[in-house]
């Protein structure tokens, strides 16, 4: 028995102990998912393979399923496809390779030593080796940034801006949200290194001194000037305090409503477009925390789907790299900034990822778009020819010359397009064509390809036209050469210009004679599209360089989307230490150009001697050209450009016209209420460049251009008011007769119902009946004479588009009452009256009037109740009441129309004061800049900061609400720049971008 228990208890043990092994085995094991709760976000599974191998082997339109990994780190936004050079990129991006992780993030999967080769060196036989010239080979096809009409070709599945791509997974469709990270794609038309363009080599040029040599000061004006300078520093602490404040690694501060807003991709733009201004005004302890902030920035993940490349250009890639310079570079305790500027610079570079090397303006930044192969579209100029000196600096700081490559070539397209001529000779149309298709040529090869499968397909034999054959003798066609046939219809309408190139493609698109468009099988998009007999194109359009981007006109000006092209043209020569003459070039060119077409002299009161740019618009029909006289605060930049130009190429008459230009923007300032000058406005010009007297009445005919007309209008108007006096008089007298024939009705209708005796009555109702009848008749006859009347408010003078004065009424159906009542009327006494009240029907434009006012002649009686019924409008303005109403909204002496009067803190006018000052040492630039400061912090004090105004020609405007980055790196920088002492930022060692980020020369 004792046995036999010990048996039981050693077998129970068994099974205890297999039991407990069981149940912790099965805690180690992964539990089963479960299934997922509505509203509750379920973790991701853990990563297979890393996010840089999925990009850079993604051939797919839909969006990246992130897995949860942490983002890439940076270190990898510095490998160069095959280029040794990269090396040193590498070296900077690769200390903040794990200080932009985001908190909470996973860690990295492991990679294999094959991967990470692919990642850092695309291999040369998978992608097509091209230069900037070349075609595209077969089998790729660049995906279009924009399609015909302008609008971005998105993707299937993509979302729109400030949306992240949102991951899933095949066990979980609630996955939590996780945010896609760009990382280094694969180049899709990488450059050989051979033909990748150096830094110009050599000793530099003697370059001309460009700052005026200033005198010992005195101590009077020294201490004036240093009062200034402090009250410029301190509204640089209160913006910079504002923004620190309630902005905090935003792009821009609100300072009304204290809240921000990230138009620039939420890189903090402000912070990193002051960082010069910090150091520059002795703000040492901001900088440092502002510097260090700025490490953290993450310039692989935006919100938005698009990168703005030249606002990134020239406030982030512009703001890191003179930050750098200026705290010291190397040696100065910030090299960080320089890695930063790298990290920025990589991402940027897959703009030049195109067959022509040309940039995407706008950059699709997401995995899925830079995965495939895109071309560039149009361009404003300023934004293509922008990004010089930045791109220049950081491969000057760097020894990475691709970065200078990648601008160069831009530079040799536009050199091209000059020498081929352009409407006029030495600028730049607004908008350009840099995709390097022509569109023309290859819709007229497209439809020549149509017509002649038309001709295959045809049952009558055509013959082709004389001299198409290949080696030029007339075949006749069988429907089987082994040639595109053109039409001789086609050919007659071809353009003349775009024949040579069409041939030229006509002659590289050789059809094989079994391959037609019928039995063509239908291609995958990746792959090149065929044309309408089956043949391949190694190109999906005619080459070509650049062209005006415009079909009805072309625009040209110093003005938005034009100013800071021609400013980079000195700047770039003076970077590059006079080693580039074609810099110099363009910049003479340039300036003749302005010389000859553009400059004109304003009408203004007192003792200006001012000159300003107009725009000019070339039509493309043949019509003359249109010129507009404008005076904008974007084209101010342009005194100091002419300033800094004259220096450099020793064009003293260049400074002359500098001045003239920067005094242009100071009486612009000067002339109105609040002592700054409108965004856009227009001005009336003398007859020449010599100065002319202030004219009134030419200025009031300027303000009310259609004058003539207007009186005219007026004397209509008054005519037709002592018509409709009279008509009105006559329709009064008729209704009183009506009223008094109703009146006398109702009194007999009395007298009747009051007899007893019937027969006697049945007498007198009889008798009255034939009275009744007599007086309905006369009364209906009154009705229709008073409806034959018309003073509706639709007979009113109006003014017509072509500039005519007509009469117009109210759109009604006539109705056969309405006939039949217009007949009756004829014959009787008011028939010429009506016919001469009868409008004409006849589109127009009201004369405009005076507001709550009705104003009246004293020889034209106006019925008392013609302004108080409804729908009357009142009298139209004369001439002079229109000329003094807009005097009264402010309008200054000299301007004809002001389309836009707000003030968004603008800095262009300081900027060319300040060049003036430095440049001259006239000490009178001083005084003005001063007046513009104070007249500024004025209109623009906001509860934090400054704000833009909607109205400058009030005394008092409104708020916008609005803090533009460029107050703190431009505006407030430059006054700064005024009342410092000339070695702060010297002309002779430092060169400005277009954003006022200083260079170190």
């Amino acid at each position: 028995m004792p046995r036999r228990r010990y048996r039981l208890f050693t077998v129970f043990s068994v099974v205890i102990v297999i039991l407990l092994y069981r149940v912790l085995q099965n805690s180690w094991d992964p539990q089963p998912l479960r299934p997922a709760v509505v509203g509750r976000p379920q973790p991701p599974p853990p990563p297979s393979v890393p996010d840089a191998v999925v990009a850079a082997h993604v051939k797919t339109q839909f969006p990246l399923k992130d897995t949860g990994e942490s983002k890439p780190e940076t270190g990898h936004v510095a490998q160069e496809a095959a280029d040794e050079d990269s090396i040193g990129a590498e070296k900077l991006v690769e200390k903040n390779k794990n200080e932009n992780a985001e908190k909470g993030a996973g860690t990295k999967g492991p990679s294999s030593k094959a991967e990470d080769a692919q990642l850092k060196r695309p291999s040369s036989n998978n992608m097509p080796q091209v230069d900037s010239d070349s075609t595209l080979k077969p089998g790729t096809k660049p995906v279009q940034e924009q399609d015909e009409h302008g609008h971005l070709q998105r993707p299937l599945g993509h979302g729109t801006d400030d949306q992240t791509t949102t991951a899933t997974t095949t066990s979980n469709q609630f996955a939590k949200p996780t945010k896609v990270h760009w990382t280094k794609p694969k180049e899709h038309f990488p450059l050989p290194k051979e033909s990748i363009i150096t830094l110009p080599t050599g000793n530099a040029k003697k370059i001309p001194r460009i700052q005026h040599v200033f005198s010992p000061e005195a101590e009077g004006p020294k201490k004036k000037r240093l009062q200034r300078q402090a009250k410029v520093r301190e509204q640089i602490q209160r913006s910079w305090a504002g923004y620190r404040k309630y902005a905090w690694m935003h792009d821009e501060l609100l300072p009304v409503s204290n809240q921000s807003r990230d138009p620039f991709c939420g890189w903090s733009a402000t912070l990193v477009d002051s960082l010069d201004t910090l150091w520059i005004a002795g703000l040492k302890d901001e900088f440092d925390e502002a510097a260090k902030a700025a490490k953290n920035i993450d310039f692989t993940y935006s919100n938005k789907d698009r990168i703005p490349v030249f606002e990134t250009t020239i406030r982030y890639l512009g703001g890191l790299i003179a930050a750098y310079d200026v705290s010291g570079g190397a040696s100065g305790g910030y090299s960080f900034l320089l890695d930063k500027a790298v990290e920025l610079a990589e991402v940027l570079m897959g703009i030049f990822d195109t067959p022509n090397r040309m940039p995407l303006l706008y950059y699709n930044w997401r995995p899925e778009y830079t995965s495939q192969p895109r071309r560039a579209t149009s361009a404003g100029m300023a934004e293509l020819a922008t990004l010089s000196m930045e791109f220049t600096r950081l491969a000057q700081l760097t020894a990475q010359h691709k970065y200078y490559d990648a601008i160069d070539r831009i530079t040799n397209g536009l050199i091209e397009l000059q020498k081929r001529g352009t409407t006029i000779p030495g600028l730049f149309p607004e908008n350009l064509d840099i995709s390097g298709c022509n569109r023309t040529a290859t819709n007229r090869r497209d439809a020549m390809s149509e017509a002649a499968k038309a001709q295959v397909d045809s049952e009558v034999v055509l013959k082709p036209p004389q001299g198409f054959s290949e080696d030029g003798a007339d075949k006749e066609s069988t429907g089987t050469s082994d040639r595109t046939k053109l039409d001789d219809r086609l050919e007659r309408r071809a353009l003349s210009s775009l024949q040579q190139d069409v041939d030229a493609a006509l002659s590289a698109d050789k059809a094989p004679t079994a391959n037609n468009a019928n039995n063509a099988k239908p291609q995958p998009k990746s792959q090149v599209p065929l044309g309408a007999d089956g043949s391949k194109s190694e190109w999906d359009c005619v080459p070509q360089g650049f062209v005006p981007g415009g079909s009805i006109y072309e625009s040209y000006h110093m003005g938005g989307s034009q100013d800071s092209a021609y400013e980079y043209f000195g700047k770039e020569y003076l970077l590059l230490g006079g080693k580039e003459p074609k810099y110099q070039k363009l910049y003479e060119d340039t300036i003749e150009s302005i010389n000859k077409y553009l400059l004109f002299r304003p009408m203004v009161q007192g003792d200006w001697d001012v000159i300003f740019p107009a725009r000019i618009r070339m039509m493309s029909n043949g019509a003359s050209p249109r010129v507009e006289y404008e005076v904008t605060h974007l084209t101010c930049f342009i005194g100091g450009m002419y300033a800094l130009g004259g220096k450099l190429f020793g064009r003293e008459k260049d400074v002359e016209y500098a001045k003239k230009l920067t005094d242009g923007c100071v009486w612009a300032y000067q002339s109105t209420a609040t002592g700054i000058m409108p965004e856009h406005g227009q001005v009336v010009p003398c007859p020449n460049m010599e100065k002319c007297s202030f004219n009134e009445t030419l200025w009031w005919q300027a303000l009310d251009p259609i004058y003539r007309i207007r009186d005219q209008g007026v004397s209509e108007w008054e005519k037709n008011a002592l018509e409709r006096e009279q008509l009105e008089k006559q329709k009064q007298e008729l209704e009183q007769q009506i009223a008094q024939m109703d009146t006398e009705a109702r009194i007999e209708g009395l007298e009747t119902l009051g007899e007893d005796d019937g027969d006697y009555g049945f007498q007198r109702e009889t008798s009255t009946s034939d009275s009744t009848s007599t007086s309905v008749s006369s009364k209906s006859n009154l009705l229709e004479r008073r409806a034959a009347i018309s003073v509706e408010p639709e007979n009113v003078a109006l003014i017509s588009s072509d500039g005519t004065s007509s009469q117009t009424t109210t759109s009604k159906e006539p109705s056969p009452n309405d006939e039949q009542t217009s007949r009756k009327a004829k014959s009787d006494e008011l028939d010429d009256s009506d016919n001469k009240q009868k409008p004409s029907t006849h589109p127009g434009t009201k004369i405009p009037t005076l507001k709550n006012e009705y104003h009246s002649r004293p020889e034209v009686h106006i019925p008392q109740n013609y302004p108080g019924r409804s729908g009357w409008p009142p009298k139209p303005l004369t001439h002079e009441e229109f000329v003094r109403e807009k005097i009264q909204e402010g309008i200054p002496p000299g301007y004809s129309s002001v389309a836009s009067s707000n003030y968004i803190l603008r800095p262009e006018a300081i900027e060319s004061v300040w060049y003036m000052y430095r440049i001259t040492g006239d000490s009178s630039w001083m005084e003005k800049g001063w007046a513009m400061f104070e007249a500024t912090m004025k209109a623009t004090r906001a509860p934090q900061a400054n704000s833009a105004i909607d109205n400058v020609l009030l005394v008092n405007p409104a708020l916008l609400n609005e803090m533009e980055s460029f107050w703190l790196a431009e505006t407030l920088k430059y006054y700064y720049l005024l009342f410092s002492g000339p070695d702060v930022i010297s002309l002779d060692e430092w060169v400005l971008n277009t954003e006022a980020h200083p260079f170190k020369l």
